[in-house]
C-alpha cells in the first residue's frame, strides 16, 4: 500500500508542471491530471509553490524588527572595540614580569631596554642603517639584555640580548616625559589602594651607555656610545634601577606616534616622531600606570578610579 503524504503530492504537482509547460509559450495545457498525480489547482503546497510570496506589510514589518535589533545591537558592538591603553599596559605588565623571570632564571642582573624619541641622535650617517629597523618603535619598543652570564669571571662581561625587539599593543605608548631629557610627568589626586597622594611626579627611566646598541654582533661604534633607558633587575628579582627606596612607575598613554617617513619607499628616517593623544589628555586625566615594588620586583596596574 503506498501513503501519498502532502509533500508527496507538492512533488508530483511540481513534475506535472514541469511536463505539461510549454516550451517558450508561457502557457499550461489544460486537461484533467493525469491517473495517479493528482489535481495541483486542488493542492494548497503546488499554490504555495507557485503562487507564493510576501504582502507589503509583511516585508515592512520584517524591516522594522530588523531596525530595532541593529539599534539594540550597535552600543554593544561598539562595546567591543579594543580599548589600546588597556591592551598596551597588559602588555607592558606582562613585559616587566617577563624581565624579573629572567633575572631570577639566568641568576644576573636583566635590563629591560626602552627606545626614547633621541636614541639615534648620537649614531654617525655612516651606522644609521644599523638602527634604521628601530626608528618606528620610538616609545613603543623594547628587548631584554644580559650584561653577563653564568660562570662569566669577576670584571668580565659578555653582553647578550635576550630577545629580539618587541613593541606596545596598536595604539599605546609610553609617554615622553618617562624618557630623559622631556619635562617630567605630574598626576594629580592619584589613587595607591586607600591612599591618596595629591600631586605625584613620575621618575623618569635610569640611564645607561654601557649595551652594545642594536645588537650585541652589530652595535653601533661611537664615542659617546647610544644610550638608553632602562629599568633593571637583579638575581633575586628586585628592583635594582630608579631613585633609591621609591617604586618604579611607567605611565601607558593611547594615541599616535608618527615617524618621519621616505616618501617613495617609506622607510622611517630620523628625527622626533609627533605624539598625538586620542582622547586629548587622557595620559593626566586618566592615568594607567605599571606600579614596580622595589623590594619585590613584583608589579600591578595603578588606574584611575571612577569617583
Amino acid at each position: 500500500m503506498i501513503v501519498r503524504t502532502e509533500h508527496s503530492r507538492v512533488r508530483l504537482c511540481s513534475l506535472k508542471a514541469a511536463l505539461l509547460w510549454r516550451g517558450g509559450s508561457g502557457k499550461m495545457r489544460s486537461g484533467r491530471a493525469a491517473s495517479g498525480i493528482p489535481d495541483c489547482r486542488q493542492t494548497s503546497g503546488f499554490r504555495a509553490w507557485a503562487w507564493g510570496g510576501y504582502t507589503l506589510l509583511e516585508l515592512l514589518a520584517v524591516i522594522t524588527i530588523m531596525g530595532i535589533i541593529a539599534a539594540l545591537a550597535v552600543p554593544t558592538l561598539r562595546g567591543l572595540k579594543p580599548n589600546a591603553k588597556v591592551a598596551g599596559t597588559r602588555d607592558l605588565l606582562d613585559a616587566v614580569g617577563r624581565a624579573r623571570q629572567l633575572a631570577i632564571s639566568q641568576r644576573t642582573p636583566v635590563y629591560m631596554v626602552f627606545l626614547s624619541t633621541n636614541f639615534w641622535a648620537y649614531v654617525p650617517s655612516a651606522q644609521m642603517y644599523k638602527v634604521q629597523p628601530l626608528l618606528d618603535k620610538q616609545l613603543i619598543g623594547y628587548a631584554y639584555v644580559s650584561l653577563r652570564s653564568v660562570g662569566d669571571q669577576p670584571g668580565r662581561y659578555h653582553p647578550r640580548y635576550l630577545s629580539a625587539w618587541r613593541t606596545l599593543a596598536q595604539g599605546a605608548y609610553i609617554p615622553p616625559g618617562k624618557f630623559y631629557p622631556a619635562p617630567i610627568l605630574t598626576l594629580t589626586n592619584v589613587n595607591f589602594g586607600n591612599l591618596t597622594v595629591p600631586q605625584l611626579n613620575i621618575p623618569q627611566f635610569s640611564l645607561t651607555n654601557n649595551i652594545p646598541f642594536p645588537t650585541e654582533d652589530s652595535p653601533v661604534t661611537n664615542n659617546p656610545p647610544v644610550t638608553l633607558s632602562y629599568i633593571a633587575f637583579d638575581g633575586t628579582g628586585q628592583l635594582i634601577s630608579g631613585l633609591a627606596g621609591q617604586p618604579e612607575l611607567i605611565p601607558v598613554s593611547e594615541g599616535r606616534v608618527t615617524v618621519a617617513r621616505d616618501l617613495n619607499t617609506q622607510v622611517a628616517k630620523p628625527g622626533v616622531p609627533a605624539v598625538t593623544e586620542v582622547p586629548a589628555g587622557n595620559t593626566l586625566e586618566n592615568y594607567s600606570l605599571v606600579y614596580i615594588d622595589r623590594l619585590t620586583g613584583r608589579a600591578h596596574v595603578e588606574r584611575r578610579k571612577v569617583q
